[in-house]
């Protein structure tokens, strides 16, 4: 992918030291369980405080706040579809795609991202695992200054689904 790393790891997308992390947020972008909480709780009320400002974002989009005291440098919360909700392919790519655009057009150079709304949302890992993973393909044949994607799984099995599906190859 021309000179940009894919990574799969597992582990806690909280402890990666990368520009951005993306965080996978509700509409009204308040940081509850899960990734947010983690988030919330590691890095600080700042990052909350942030969000509260922002007010919120749609399902398919992404907005940028600081890290407070994470090892990041900025917090990326992407806005995934809820299973049930309809149309959730396309609002996930969506999510994905900008999550990594806002990365790129703020001069970020690393990035992290979880399997978004495979948590509460209840979103299938080996869906998320497709699109996700297709939405970075294509994002990075279009031209980037992202260096380094990494995508940061939460458990053996997640990370499992992850590489088989890298395995396959895009489509």
């Amino acid at each position: 992918m021309n000179d940009t790393l894919l990574e799969l790891i597992e582990g806690d997308i909280t402890e990666l030291k990368v520009d951005a992390i993306v965080n996978p947020a509700n509409e009204e972008l308040q940081l509850g369980g899960g990734v947010a909480g983690a988030v919330r709780e590691k890095g600080g009320a700042s990052i909350q405080d942030e969000c509260n400002r922002i007010g919120g974002t749609p399902v398919g989009t992404a907005v940028m706040t600081g890290a407070g005291t994470l090892k990041a440098k900025q917090v990326i919360h992407a806005v995934g579809p809820r299973m049930g909700e309809g149309d959730e392919d396309r609002k996930l790519a969506a999510a994905v795609r900008a999550s990594l655009a806002l990365a790129d057009r703020n001069g970020q150079r690393t990035i992290a991202i979880p399997a978004i709304s495979t948590g509460i949302f209840g979103y299938p890992v080996d869906r998320c695992a497709r699109i996700l993973l297709t939405e970075v393909h294509r994002y990075l044949q279009g031209g980037t200054k992202l260096e380094r994607v990494v995508v940061c799984l939460h458990g053996e099995k997640n990370f499992q689904t992850f590489r088989n599906e890298l395995r396959r190859g895009f489509r």
